[in-house]
C-alpha cells in the first residue's frame, strides 16, 4: 500500500533505503557553541566596542591636524572591524581542524609577504606594510607560526624531544621569519615569533634543555642587531636611567612614556571624562595606536585601565579553558597559542604605558588603531570560537516521524 507518496510493505513499515533518504534530507550538523564560547563573544564584543570610542577620541585631533574629517581614523577601524566581524562568523563556523591542512601553505605565503614588504618604501624608518598600508605581513606571519607549530608538533609528537629531527625545522623555519622581521626593521614582531614558537613547544613536550640552548643563540643574535640599531639602544638606555620619569632632562626616546605617565597620572581614579584629555592634542605621540591605552587611563582613570585589563584577563581564561576541552592535541596547541598571542601582547601594551616596561612598539588587540591587525585578532577568536564549540546534528521534520531513523 501507499502512503503520502511513500510505499510501505504490508507490515506498513517504509522500506530502510527509504528511511535513511528521508533521514538524510531532514537533517543537517551544526556548531554548537559552548559556554564558554558564547562568554569569549560577550567579551571580544565589549573590547571592540571600548576600542572604536576610545580611538575616536584619541584620533580626531589627529585627524583634523592631517586636513581630515575627524571621524576618519574611526571609521577606518569600523570598516576593519566589519570585515573582521565577516571573518569571526564565518571561522567560528567552519572546523579547526581545517588548519592542520593550511598550515604548510599559510608558512609559505607568510615569508613571501615578509620578503616582498623589505622592496616597500619606508615609512617612519622601517618597511611593513603593503597595499598602501592595508596589509601588515608580519600579522599573518604571527597567524601561521600559530597554526603550523601545533601542526608540526602534533605530527612529530616524542620525536619533537630530539634536537636534530625534533626542534631544527623549528628554529630553520621561525628562525628565517624573524630575520626578515629584523631586516624591516620590527625587533619587537621577531621576539614575538620566538616567544609564541617558545611557548608553543614548551605545552607541546619539548625538552627544557633545548630552550636553554635557543634562548642562548637567540640572545646573540639579539644582542648583534641591538648593537647595529642606535634607536634601539637609545630605547633600553633610557629606561633604565629612569629617564621617561623625569620632567627635565629627558632624552627625545624617553618623552613618549614621561607623556604616558601625565595622561594616566591626570587620570586619578575615574578619569577626566571621555573626548575630554589634553594628550591626544599633540603631546603624546602615536596616542591612537602604539600608547592608545594612555587614552584609556586619562580619560577614564584606575577604573578604564583595571577594567580592560580584566577583560584581557577574563578572554585568556576563557581561552585557555577551550584549549583543555579541546577536540584535539592539535587544537589545544593553537587555542593555546591564539589565546596567548591576544593577552600577551594586551599585558606588553599595558605595561609600557604604566611605565614597567621600556617601548615596544607592540599595539592593545581589539583596540588600538590597525584594520589588519583587528582583522586577524577577529579571525583568531572565530577560531577560538569553533574550538569551543561541539559539532551536533539537527533533525528537522522528520525529527518527529517514527518511521524515519536518524543516520548513525
Amino acid at each position: 500500500m501507499t502512503g503520502l507518496g511513500t510505499t510501505f510493505d504490508q507490515a506498513g513499515a517504509a522500506p530502510a533505503s527509504s528511511s535513511r533518504a528521508a533521514s538524510r534530507a531532514g537533517t543537517r550538523e551544526r556548531w554548537r557553541m559552548g559556554l564558554e564560547a558564547r562568554a569569549l563573544v560577550l567579551v571580544t564584543a565589549v573590547l571592540m566596542s571600548v576600542g572604536l570610542a576610545v580611538l575616536f577620541s584619541a584620533s580626531a585631533l589627529v585627524a583634523v591636524a592631517a586636513d581630515l574629517p575627524g571621524y576618519h581614523y574611526v571609521l577606518r577601524q569600523a570598516s576593519g572591524a566589519a570585515v573582521g566581524i565577516v571573518a569571526f562568523a564565518v571561522l567560528a563556523k567552519l572546523d579547526a581542524e581545517m588548519w592542520r591542512r593550511l598550515a604548510w601553505p599559510a608558512m609559505i605565503v607568510s615569508i613571501l609577504l615578509m620578503i616582498a614588504v623589505l622592496f616597500t618604501p619606508t615609512v617612519n624608518g622601517s618597511s611593513r606594510h603593503l597595499f598602501g598600508g592595508s596589509l601588515q605581513p608580519s600579522e599573518l606571519a604571527k597567524f601561521a607560526i600559530l597554526v603550523w607549530t601545533p601542526m608540526l608538533l602534533a605530527k612529530k609528537g616524542a620525536a619533537v624531544r630530539r634536537i636534530g629531527k625534533g626542534l631544527m625545522p623549528f628554529a630553520i623555519v621561525i628562525g628565517t621569519l624573524s630575520l626578515l622581521a629584523v631586516q624591516e626593521p620590527d625587533y619587537s614582531v621577531a621576539m614575538m615569533f620566538c616567544l609564541l614558537t617558545a611557548v608553543l613547544l614548551f605545552v607541546g613536550g619539548a625538552r627544557i634543555g633545548h630552550f636553554v640552548l635557543f634562548g642562548a643563540l637567540g640572545l646573540l643574535l639579539v644582542g648583534i642587531q641591538l648593537s647595529q640599531s642606535s634607536y634601539v639602544r637609545e630605547r633600553i638606555r633610557s629606561f633604565v636611567a629612569g629617564e621617561q620619569g623625569e620632567s627635565l632632562n629627558r632624552s627625545t626616546s624617553a618623552d613618549q612614556q614621561y607623556q604616558s605617565f601625565v595622561a594616566v597620572g591626570s587620570g586619578g581614579l575615574i578619569g577626566v571624562g571621555f573626548g575630554q584629555g589634553n594628550q591626544q592634542r599633540g603631546w603624546l605621540p602615536l596616542a591612537q595606536s602604539d600608547f592608545i591605552g594612555s587614552i584609556v587611563g586619562e580619560e577614564f582613570g584606575f577604573f578604564g585601565l583595571a577594567g580592560i585589563t580584566v577583560l584581557y584577563a577574563l578572554y585568556g581564561w576563557l581561552g585557555f579553558r577551550i584549549a583543555r576541552n579541546a577536540r584535539s592535541p592539535f587544537l589545544t596547541l593553537v587555542a593555546v597559542g591564539l589565546t596567548f598571542s591576544t593577552v600577551f601582547t594586551a599585558f606588553i601594551h599595558l605595561g609600557v604605558v604604566i611605565g614597567l616596561l621600556p617601548n615596544t612598539g607592540l599595539t592593545l588587540p581589539f583596540v588600538s588603531y590597525g584594520r589588519s591587525n583587528l582583522l586577524l585578532t577577529l579571525a583568531m577568536t572565530g577560531i577560538l570560537v569553533n574550538i569551543g564549540s561541539d559539532r551536533e546534528r539537527v533533525y528537522g521534520v522528520s525529527a518527529t516521524d517514527p518511521s524515519v531513523a536518524p543516520v548513525s
